[in-house]
């Protein structure tokens, strides 16, 4: 079927709403393995951060899932493909940093501490990837956001996400995997 990105994150955001998972890589792997997410792709950029929303508001963290969700697949269709090789910042990581602050309300005016605590978040969530350097996976980059966001989650807010075990299961669709440089590479 050929997809709208429209179709795509409405698909993802109905598919996220049906989980009850407080782990967002469970989440994600059901969701990624359908066929309205492609390997590599700007749903990314709805899929990554509606994966932690959901994890959030199933481990008790107090947010309307439904407006978050649609919140977040507005902001996320805004976020072109290929970001991280045309701009130098990942969607993935802009994905669930949007997440975070859509859970704490914060904007370019905030001042109560969120926009500087999210600023830290995506900075180290960049910095592990950039450590594995290229070419661009969208499942791996989803994986280390995950993961940088589940410590930074459990670290600041009253709810407590499963940590990930991460096993990459799309490595085979992949054509550009790096293989055993991938942390999530068995």
């Amino acid at each position: 079927m050929d997809y709208t990105m429209e179709d795509r994150g409405r698909l993802i955001i109905a598919a996220c709403k049906n989980s009850k998972s407080t782990n967002p890589y469970e989440i994600f792997q059901k969701v990624a393995s359908q066929d309205f997410v492609r390997i590599h792709g700007p749903e990314h950029h709805v899929l990554d951060g509606a994966c932690i929303l959901t994890a959030y508001f199933n481990a008790g963290g107090n947010i309307e899932l439904e407006s978050c969700l649609q919140k977040l697949m507005h902001e996320g269709l805004l976020m072109p493909g290929a970001i991280c090789g045309l701009w130098g910042v990942c969607g993935a990581v802009m994905s669930v940093g949007a997440s975070l602050a859509i859970i704490d309300g914060t904007g370019p005016l905030s001042t109560d501490g969120s926009w500087g605590n999210h600023m830290k978040f995506t900075s180290k969530a960049l910095e592990r990837l950039a450590e594995i350097n290229g070419p661009r996976c969208c499942k791996r980059d989803a994986f280390l956001s995950f993961k940088t966001a589940v410590e930074f989650i459990n670290e600041n807010y009253d709810v407590t996400l499963e940590t990930p075990n991460i096993k990459c299961e799309f490595s085979a669709s992949n054509a550009q995997c790096i293989g055993k440089r991938c942390p999530f590479n068995q």
